[in-house]
């Protein structure tokens, strides 16, 4: 029986109904109401007659993920810990070891710890598996462990942990963790300054203003902004962002409901640090939310150039609401336009496909920026300029998103030793190595025409064609599982650049990595190009 760590909380259906009722349109009350009975009158007489004991706090928990998973991924239920977690990430401050973890059923992952943290300090690096938290074994525990390394400044607690087949055991002493939301910036040349904004928490725009103000006094004429892999926060830390380079009075951002009094245009409130100096924004497809508001929004004013490849592509707006006993809902109450008057949302959640998958926009609107150019909708920031080398694919996805990069990294990591950042390569040899990993793990990921084709050999219609068309469609699926690896080499540069970033995280921690990015980063080298070029610039922004 695995132990639980944490109550479960079972929101009382009253309140569903008050929350519910509060804020739908009064014509909708009776249907509302009649469903709320049905459902207590159901999970009543389940919890009665059911052959088995029923747990129904673990009901009503699945009732209401199923319920809200079918709306969009960023309306969720929040319980008391989820909560605090949600406050942590927006403050920018929590107490514990200090360090990016990954949870699963048995153990928790070491993804990233932060240089000179508790973690790190202990000895505790990438790709380490915690097995046993001081005398709770993980395995045995049924809800989040990884609340149980955070706790109290100064207390202590012992980790067992699993690092390439070797099992260890360290004592962590707790501390204060600060994370920032501008981790890095520094001089790129003598009049171009850089600056990466990871995150919108609460200091995001008190240390944007502080790092620019420290790089033009370094001498810095001309500034890049670093938004790569940033997934957004606050809206309010967004606008006073955009308000560091764009005036006093601008509209950064509108949102619209159904419910009117989230209908609101924000627009900047404060002087601006600086309306003139020359601004590259880098985005990716990790750049979401808040970092296509800022984005999106200098775009449409023509304040700066953008660069790098599409964004996200999320413009839903999400509040969170006060239930009982501590929870929260965190819903999606409207949709965001730039202050062109595009959404820039990718994905119809309300609109579905036969596997209710939400369905991509495909159809774009024209907008216009302040200068007359134009700008789409629907699909995220679409740079001014793209870098192929920012650009994702299937299979590119389907590593990191299966860990095969992260693996690979971590064994490469204990082979090969670098001491100075200025040593550090990834040749050809390693590259094969990487080849060599994948064959003989059991990656493996299906292409939608994969899909297609196995969908046909299944339908009874191919014994028309008989069995030499059928045997042509085996052949062919089998071409393709080959052709992946094959594919390896087609994405080798973009492949490749997310194994560096793995790899360097690994040697150099996150300083290491932004200082190697100065001199290699093909976004950065292309971004300080154009700012060398004032001409070229301005002709981009008419």
């Amino acid at each position: 029986m695995k132990k639980v760590i944490k109550n479960k909380i079972l929101v009382p259906v009253l309140a569903i109904v008050f929350l519910v009722v509060g804020s739908s349109f009064k014509s909708d009350f009776f249907e509302i109401a009649k469903q709320i009975e049905i459902f207590t009158t159901l999970f009543k007489e389940l919890n009665m007659n059911y052959v088995d004991e029923t747990n129904p706090a673990e009901l009503m928990d699945t009732a209401i993920k199923n319920m809200l998973g079918g709306l969009d991924p960023y309306t969720k239920f929040l319980n008391e810990q989820d909560v605090e977690a949600y406050k942590i990430n927006n403050r920018g401050k929590y107490s514990g070891i200090g360090a990016i973890v990954r949870s699963y059923k048995d153990k928790i992952l070491i993804v990233e710890p932060y240089k000179d943290s508790p973690a790190d300090k202990a000895g505790l690096k990438a790709g380490d598996e915690i097995i046993k938290i001081d005398d709770i074994v993980l395995k045995d525990v049924e809800d989040d462990t990884s609340e149980l390394l955070k706790g109290a400044n100064d207390t202590e607690v012992t980790v067992t942990y699993i690092r390439q087949g070797e099992t260890k055991t360290t004592t962590i002493t707790r501390a204060a963790i600060e994370v920032d939301a501008v981790p890095y910036y520094k001089m790129v040349n003598d009049k171009t300054g850089y600056i990466v904004l990871s995150k919108f928490n609460k200091k995001a725009s008190s240390q944007t203003k502080e790092a620019l103000i420290n790089l033009k006094n370094e001498g810095a004429e001309k500034i890049i902004l670093d938004l790569r892999g940033n997934p957004g926060g606050l809206l309010s830390e967004a606008i006073n962002v955009t308000n560091l380079f764009v005036p006093k009075g601008e509209i950064i951002v509108t949102t619209k409901s159904k419910v009117k009094k989230f209908n609101r245009v924000y627009k900047t409130k404060n002087t601006a640090l600086d309306t003139e100096i020359p601004l590259v924004v880098l985005v990716n497809g990790r750049s979401a939310s808040a970092s296509e508001i800022v984005s999106g929004s200098l775009q449409d004013l023509d304040r700066a150039v953008i660069m790098g490849a599409r964004s996200f592509g999320k413009g839903l707006v999400q509040r969170p609401l006060k239930l009982t006993y501590g929870t929260q809902l965190k819903v999606t109450i409207s949709r965001y336009y730039t202050s062109s008057g595009r959404c820039i949302q990718s994905l119809d959640y309300w609109n579905r496909d036969k596997e209710g998958k939400a369905v991509r926009n495909t159809e774009f609107n024209d907008f216009k920026t302040r200068n007359g150019r134009k700008v789409q909708d629907g699909g995220g920031v679409l740079p001014d300029i793209e870098i192929s080398a920012l650009k994702t694919n299937v299979l590119t996805k389907a590593l990191l998103k299966n860990h095969i990069i992260f693996d690979f990294a971590t064994d490469y990591y204990y082979k090969k030793k670098y001491n100075n950042l200025s040593d550090f390569t990834f040749s050809e040899a390693d590259f094969k190595a990487f080849k060599n990993y994948v064959s003989q793990s059991d990656f493996n990921f299906e292409t939608k025409t994969e899909k297609i084709l196995k969908e046909s050999l299944n339908n009874n219609e191919l014994e028309v064609y008989g069995d030499q068309v059928k045997e042509s469609y085996k052949n062919l699926l089998s071409q393709m599982s080959a052709g992946k690896i094959a594919g390896l080499d087609t994405h080798k540069k973009e492949i490749t650049t997310n194994i560096e970033d793995e790899l360097i995280k690994r040697y150099f921690y996150r300083d290491g990595l932004y200082d190697y990015y100065l001199g290699n980063d093909e976004a950065i080298l292309a971004a300080t190009e154009l700012l060398g070029n004032d001409k070229e610039f301005k002709e981009l922004l008419k």
